[in-house]
């Protein structure tokens, strides 16, 4: 491997090869800045370009602050973050064993109505399926898993 295409620290090569990698942390937002760096340090040596790199940040971040914020009855649990980075794609699962929720299951608020009367909650995973190219969440066992993927320009 060269420099150019070397993992970030404490990642690792997944199974096919490619930069990835895996890490658990305490589900606290007191993690956030580390978990982001986790993640950045592999985007941002691969060939995303640097627009979706801020997505994908933007993303993270939503992501991340949900899970520690309302995953766990009696906080903090914690939240493993998979990371794999292949030449077609870039994705990242979050997994916990929090509460069951699906956010993808949750309709998607009503933009149109004006702010005051808006429910609250519900932005954040809508933004996150609108800058995503595909947002899949699972339910295995008792762990929750929503994995986010960034699709790579040919």
């Amino acid at each position: 491997m060269n420099d150019s295409s070397r993992p970030a620290p404490d990642a690792q090569e997944n199974r096919a090869g490619f930069p990835g990698g895996e890490r658990t942390w305490p589900a606290s937002l007191d993690y956030l800045e580390e978990m982001r760096g986790f993640v950045m340090a592999v985007a941002e040596e691969g060939t995303l370009p640097p627009r979706r790199v801020s997505h994908l940040d933007l993303a993270l971040e939503e992501i991340i602050v949900n899970i520690c914020s309302y995953a766990y009855q009696t906080p903090p649990g914690e939240l493993t973050i998979r990371i794999e980075d292949t030449p077609r794609s870039f994705s990242v699962e979050f997994v916990d064993n929090g509460v069951p929720f699906d956010p993808l299951s949750a309709e998607d608020p009503d933009v149109s109505r004006p702010l005051m009367e808006r429910d609250v909650g519900g932005l954040g995973i809508l933004l996150v399926r609108r800058i995503m190219d595909e947002v899949h969440y699972a339910r295995r066992g008792s762990l929750n898993c929503l994995r986010i993927v960034v699709t790579k320009p040919e």
